[in-house]
């Protein structure tokens, strides 16, 4: 799987073994976003795959659709496979939580260290996502990550 495929974990993301205690937590989708960036820090492919709900979604830019725990394990497993996760960074997040569903949006930037060798690759982008509790667990229901634009060319010279 290429990078640029992978993109933008995300959502994102992001976590979780421990990621069940803290995805337990009473703390909507910032507690999930947590224990992604710790499960992804520490390449913990089951605590990542913790962070969704069995009927959870995910798009990563230039990447197919995964529903369900199956393929979002696919996806992570074949992404942990090529790299090993050097950092992961949710920055400029904010939440919005109602009662059991709660949103979060913001940016990312993953720092992958190519298992066969190689500089590091730096990944930037922003993501968006929807937790909702179910059994006293908060999980990813919906996660969105895409690459950040490349910036806008200069002006034509007049």
């Amino acid at each position: 799987m290429k990078v640029r495929s992978f993109g933008g974990i995300l959502v994102f993301a992001v976590a979780i073994g421990f990621a069940s205690a803290a995805v337990a937590e009473d703390g909507g989708a910032k507690s999930v976003d947590a224990a992604w960036v710790k499960a992804m820090k520490a390449n913990d492919l089951d605590a990542i795959v913790a962070c969704y709900a069995s009927d959870g979604v995910m798009w990563f830019p230039g990447a197919p659709e995964a529903r369900g725990t199956a393929a979002i394990r696919a996806v992570y497993a074949g992404y942990l496979a090529e790299f090993t996760v050097s950092d992961a960074v949710l920055l400029n997040a904010s939440y919005a939580t109602s009662g059991d569903v709660s949103g979060a949006w913001g940016d990312y930037i993953l720092t992958l260290a190519p298992k066969k060798g190689g500089a590091p690759e730096v990944l930037k982008g922003r993501f968006t996502s929807v937790s909702k509790k179910a059994g006293g667990k908060w999980a990813y229901v919906a996660d969105q990550a895409s690459a950040t634009p490349p910036p806008p060319p200069p002006p034509a010279a007049k």
